[in-house]
């Protein structure tokens, strides 16, 4: 201890020095780590959609446009579902807030995953989804329906294999669970972000194993994101699949989806 109060070691390095030196020196060992694994070398026998598909995705850029002039047709549920929306990699509930106010209009009850944005697959977040699952399902007294976009469809069909007696059904939308977990072209960015590979999550997950509920897959040979042949699956991974004609960020607002999902949530 110093004259003035503060501890220091031998070499007379005050302690928050020394502690702030370690930590940006973790800091700097976590970035060269995420670096690394974004600049892995891409599968030879799994590449995402060409780059004539992921430019279309920037179409995204005019649906507010198309939103303010769109008519919607009167649809009414058959038997109004609880349904839970997750997002997809790196996006807010809010990105689905268009779909989720056509189902309310239909007269579902429609629910956020309760996690904000979706950062990848940690033990915290499948048990606070776990725990919120139940929950709906208690709340409401019925079984609930999981709709995922993308990554949020692999969290839908992992919890779905958690709490089976909570779900009705599962609906993913262009979502990679089949194929190469690298056939896309967001998984370099994927690496970087969450610190892991797509194929070593921090969860025990077997991605293609059918969940023991109706499981439909909803894709699209123009999705610029996704692989189509991974997001649609072949049989024994899912229950049935549907083929759309919507880019990627088009799951979360084309009509073409909304009319799908209406659909899904009337055969449940």
């Amino acid at each position: 201890m110093t004259r003035r109060g503060f501890p220091r070691q031998e070499n007379g390095t005050p302690m928050a020095t020394l502690q702030a030196l370690q930590t940006m020196a973790a800091a700097r060992d976590e970035l060269r780590h995420r670096v690394a694994l974004a600049r892995e070398a891409a599968p030879e026998d799994a590449v995402g959609p060409s780059l004539k598909r992921f430019l279309g995705e920037f179409a995204v850029l005019a649906e507010p446009f198309h939103r303010a002039v769109r008519k919607h047709p009167e649809v009414r549920a058959e038997r109004p579902r609880t349904v839970m929306l997750l997002p997809g990699f790196a996006t807010h509930p809010i990105r689905m807030r268009y779909l989720a106010r056509r189902l309310e209009a239909a007269g579902h009850r429609v629910k956020r995953w309760g996690l904000g944005f979706n950062w990848g697959p940690t033990e915290s977040n499948f048990d606070a989804l776990d725990r919120r699952l139940a929950d709906l399902a208690e709340r409401h007294g019925e079984q609930v329906v999981l709709v995922g976009w993308s990554l949020g469809g692999l969290f839908a069909r992992e919890l779905s294999k958690r709490r089976p007696e909570c779900v009705a059904k599962v609906v993913t939308m262009g979502s990679p669970f089949s194929y190469s977990p690298r056939a896309n072209n967001v998984w370099r960015a994927y690496h970087f972000i969450t610190g892991h590979r797509v194929e070593e999550p921090p969860v025990p997950v077997v991605l293609a194993a059918k969940p023991p509920v109706e499981t439909v897959a909803l894709w699209s040979p123009r999705d610029g994101i996704v692989h189509p042949r991974a997001a649609r699956g072949v049989a024994g991974e899912r229950d049935r699949e549907v083929a759309l004609r919507c880019t990627h960020m088009g799951f979360a607002f084309d009509p073409e989806v909304v009319a799908a999902v209406l659909r899904e949530l009337d055969r449940a």
